[in-house]
């Protein structure tokens, strides 16, 4: 399994940042934040990108991400946009993926069946937009009690119907516990259509109250890691993971501290199920 490191774990630093302190914490891939690589890119090139990984030997993992990319009415326009600017980025760096994540519940009566088409048109269109570009999508459920799509299975349900083999899903740990999947969900996944693989934990806390800011090094709190890395062993997974911590506190520790301490928390998590790399 390849571990990386991610740009949300250090969300104050810059990209130069994020790229150096994975280097020298002995990571070999970073899931690069989308707003990091603006700022990078409003006074560097493409190519300076490309070369600032490739010199620090440091594999993008995915860029994350196009946020609530349905039931966006005339502003899908910007949608769309974010995702050809973000996949000629990708392509150009040769980043294999772009995260995109459900958007909030328009009504809460809405049927299943109007969530599920409103997201397979919106997956086939922008799977359109990335295809060209050799970029895959990888959709993300989030657990929050407010989104429209918040378990693997109701995730894996639209991947489904899109049809498209450039769109899959994230297994995201925190999401996966505040929305409550369930572990037989994740044994009815494809594992070659993970595209991404976001380990964190969270404190203990009503899964009401749940929120990214709540977030832990993974192994201190109450997210069955264990069982979850367990379930995706077994069905074969050994794709990348992804070390995912929006936690305020961590942006104030010294950034080659976090990904230094990530890193081991990861290993050790992670070790028992996956030769990680």
């Amino acid at each position: 399994m390849l571990l990386g490191f991610h740009g949300a774990t250090t969300m104050t630093s810059d990209l130069e940042t994020d790229i150096a302190v994975s280097k020298q914490a002995g990571y070999r891939a970073l899931e690069l934040w989308a707003a990091k690589i603006d700022r990078y890119l409003s006074g560097h090139s493409l190519a300076d990108l490309k070369a600032l990984l490739d010199d620090n030997g440091i594999a993008p993992m995915s860029i994350n991400s196009i946020e609530f990319i349905a039931f966006r009415g005339d502003e899908y326009r910007l949608v769309r946009e974010r995702c050809k600017e973000l996949c000629a980025i990708a392509e150009a760096v040769k980043c294999p993926t772009v995260v995109v994540v459900p958007s909030p519940t328009p009504d809460r009566n809405m049927p299943w069946s109007d969530v599920v088409a409103e997201f397979v048109t919106v997956l086939r269109d922008l799977a359109d937009i990335a295809a060209p570009h050799g970029v895959k999508l990888a959709f993300e459920f989030l657990g929050f009690g407010w989104c429209t799509v918040r378990t693997p299975r109701a995730a894996w349900e639209i991947v489904q119907a899109a049809g498209k083999n450039n769109v899959g899903i994230v297994v995201d740990c925190a999401h996966f516990f505040g929305g409550g999947g369930l572990m037989k969900e994740l044994d009815g996944l494809d594992p070659t259509r993970i595209f991404a693989f976001h380990l964190d934990d969270l404190e203990d806390s009503p899964k009401e109250s749940i929120s990214d800011a709540i977030r832990l090094m993974p192994g201190l709190g109450v997210v069955p890691l264990n069982e979850i890395c367990s379930h995706l062993s077994g069905i074969g997974y050994d794709g990348a993971c992804s070390i995912e911590l929006f936690r305020p506190e961590y942006w104030g520790w010294e950034p080659l501290k976090v990904a230094e301490t990530a890193r081991k928390a990861a290993c050790e998590v992670l070790s028992p199920h996956f030769n990680v790399q």
